[in-house]
């Protein structure tokens, strides 16, 4: 992994250089477990494989997700219900077999799959304070997994922020 390190002038004229605060950029591309379709919980999986984050006092954590048919949100981490819920919605805002697609040679789930994950999005940029992600008491990462047979899903994960003394 590369490290890059960039200094920031953090406030005021350039002669205060002790205000300069010295900043760490990581970057890693991860492969999650290949999971079923449906939404799935992934806070934890991402944050073991990132561990460069601890090092971080204030700053950002950007996870985007490589692939055209899966996609990535933040929303409630302690119900499952909630996700099976938005399994269901999008199944029917977005349902297969229309006749009206014309990219169905991947399998009835594949176009689907396509509009799921551009009205989800690829990414999510969540807050980084003391080493650790700063979401809600009941917010996590969801991996939206839109195919039947996904696989294996990379993220490309970004932290960037003033280090820890």
């Amino acid at each position: 992994m590369e490290v890059k390190e960039v200094i920031c002038l953090i406030s005021g004229p350039m002669k205060e250089l002790n205000r300069l605060k010295l900043m760490n950029i990581y970057q890693k591309e991860i492969s999650l477990n290949p999971y079923h379709r449906g939404f799935h919980l992934v806070t934890g999986e991402i944050l073991n494989k990132f561990p460069e984050l601890n090092e971080i006092k204030t700053g950002l954590l950007h996870v985007f997700i490589k692939h055209t048919s899966a996609s990535l949100t933040l929303n409630e981490n302690a119900d499952p219900t909630v996700r099976s819920d938005f399994e269901s919605h999008f199944n029917k805002m977005v349902p297969e077999k229309m006749p009206y697609y014309k990219h169905d040679y991947e399998g009835d789930d594949d176009m689907p799959a396509h509009l799921k994950s551009s009205l989800l999005g690829n990414s999510v940029t969540i807050p980084i304070t003391n080493g650790r992600i700063n979401a809600g008491t009941w917010q996590g990462i969801y991996l939206c997994e839109h195919r039947n047979y996904g696989g294996s899903r990379q993220l490309v994960l970004t932290a960037y922020g003033e280090i820890k003394d």
